[in-house]
């Protein structure tokens, strides 16, 4: 069942959203060669409880982090560790999530490790965050959830890389996980209809390589079946009569 949330309940998303946001400046900020994963998960935590909120993510089906930290191959769900120690030339997903007053938050973003970054990488994040952007532009009114998938898909095959299917976005609200499952491929037309007051985290997940991942024995982290790069940019979109907002920036 899909959840149309009031302007009230929107008003208390953009609270928690914008709490994310700030959780993930402080650290982008830290990401440099030498440091660990976990070093970033506890500046996470410490910021999150600094700002009133509860992390989204720790204990949810067992997940035992606040921060997803996803490395190069790895395209969602690592988890911190302190023996994962970031270096020049890497990039790093970092993926969070919080609750606030019982609404809930969710963005990622994926940064470079240093100054020296290849240019096929750079390039992989641009178009990753320029698909979020382009999936974005299509939650309006009367649009459906194959627009939004179709027109990251289109953007991302248009410029070599590929969507993972395994993967996808989803509704987002008093929990983690609503309807509708929002995937980074489709056919425009199809799918659930948007209606005012949908909220959706489009999150699209995009491969250097093949669009196959697997899961490792952690049970959580997933990779490319490829060892590619991936890249992963995520924002919470209100659906609303005068466009898409967005309630993570």
């Amino acid at each position: 069942m899909i959840n149309c949330k009031s302007q009230a309940e929107l008003d208390k998303m953009r609270r928690s959203g914008r709490i994310v946001r700030q959780v993930l400046d402080t650290v982008k900020a830290m990401v440099a060669p030498g440091v660990s994963t976990m070093d970033l998960e506890r500046a996470a935590e410490e910021k999150i409880r600094e700002l009133g909120a509860k992390p989204a993510f720790k204990g949810y089906s067992g997940y035992p982090c606040v921060l997803c930290t996803s490395v190069n191959n790895e395209i969602i769900h690592g988890i911190p560790s302190a023996k994962r120690i970031l270096k020049e030339g890497d990039i790093v997903s970092l993926d969070c999530g919080v609750v606030l007053d019982g609404y809930y938050g969710d963005s990622a973003v994926t940064v470079p490790v240093g100054q020296s970054l290849a240019p096929q990488l750079k390039k992989l994040l641009d178009v990753t965050e320029a698909s979020l952007k382009k999936g974005i532009a299509e939650a309006m009114l009367g649009k459906t959830v194959g627009d939004v998938g179709a027109a990251v898909q289109e953007y991302v095959e248009a410029n070599g890389f590929s969507v993972v299917r395994e993967f996808v976005g989803h509704g987002i609200g008093t929990k983690l996980h609503e309807d509708p499952q929002v995937p980074n491929f489709g056919t425009r037309g199809q799918g659930a209809r948007l209606r005012e007051g949908m909220v959706l985290a489009i999150e699209p997940m995009v491969n250097i390589g093949k669009p196959g991942a697997r899961v490792l024995s952690d049970k959580w982290t997933a990779v490319t079946e490829d060892g590619s790069y991936s890249a992963h940019f995520e924002h919470c979109v209100a659906v609303t009569r005068t466009g898409p907002v967005v309630l993570t920036e």
